[in-house]
């Protein structure tokens, strides 16, 4: 691992550790941190894949209100990542293990409504990814594939999270084992396996989606996850910086030790 990259997983490490060392935090400091961090999650991870609703409309779209102007399939898609969000943060609570049936029950939220045909469902044809130097496996082959998804992550258990949530989207990205959908998904169980760590979502910037896009590329052609880990652990970094500003531990010396976390309590 670059020297660059391993000294940012030990800030990241120790802004933990420094957060952790401060719970119980207070309840509507949360509450209003894990608002602002869904908006922008859902904001950024449906811009990238070409939804226009700005920030504020976002927001406005999940309080309930219409934006005029806008397609339906774009209103879907800000409601339905919310309710993704909702339904990872509970596997976490549950500390339920990653299987194939939570990640099809994923996506079938990313799709509710937009379509209901291809909503947790594997593709059912070959496709091809525009500007990617890979292709995805034959549809045949996505039962096989899916399966050793899970056997990696199974025992990819000793690794940083941060690496471990890189490499994790990464694979699945590669596999691309729905219609459509799949970067959102993927990004969803990114943030399942950092949020289970006990770290904070990782989001992944619109105006990020060009060096994202060449990272993940990299990654699926040689197999080099230096690039897209960086950048998970740059956007992890931002998530912890916010929660250090907002809570005035900024400049509180991380601990030595810090209890340990099963999953993340925002």
């Amino acid at each position: 691992m670059p020297n660059q990259t391993s000294a940012l997983l030990n800030t990241i490490d120790a802004d933990k550790a420094t957060i952790d060392a401060a719970r119980p935090l207070p309840q509507h400091t949360v509450a209003s941190l894990r608002e602002k961090l869904l908006l922008e999650w859902t904001y950024h991870s449906n811009a990238i894949e070409g939804n226009t609703l700005t920030l504020r409309e976002t927001k406005v779209v999940l309080e309930g209100i219409t934006v005029g102007g806008k397609s339906l399939r774009e209103h879907f898609e800000a409601t339905n990542h919310r309710d993704a969000i909702v339904y990872v943060e509970n596997i976490v609570a549950k500390a339920e293990a990653l299987s194939e049936w939570q990640i099809r029950n994923i996506h079938s939220l990313v799709l509710k409504g937009i379509d209901a045909e291809e909503a947790g469902r594997y593709r059912r044809e070959n496709v091809v990814i525009a500007g990617a130097s890979t292709t995805p496996p034959d549809f045949m082959h996505l039962p096989a594939e899916m399966a050793a998804l899970i056997d990696w992550y199974e025992a990819a258990g000793d690794r940083h999270p941060v690496e471990r949530a890189a490499e994790l989207h990464t694979r699945f990205v590669k596999i691309h084992p729905f219609i459509d959908g799949n970067g959102r998904t993927g990004r969803l169980l990114l943030n399942f396996e950092l949020m289970k760590a006990g770290y904070p979502p990782a989001i992944i910037r619109k105006e990020d989606r060009l060096a994202y896009y060449d990272a993940l590329d990299k990654a699926c052609v040689s197999g080099d996850y230096g690039d897209i880990t960086r950048l998970v652990a740059e956007s992890a970094q931002r998530s912890l910086d916010t929660y250090l500003d907002v809570l005035g531990l900024r400049h509180t010396p991380a601990p030595d030790t810090a209890p340990p976390s099963p999953g993340f309590r925002p």
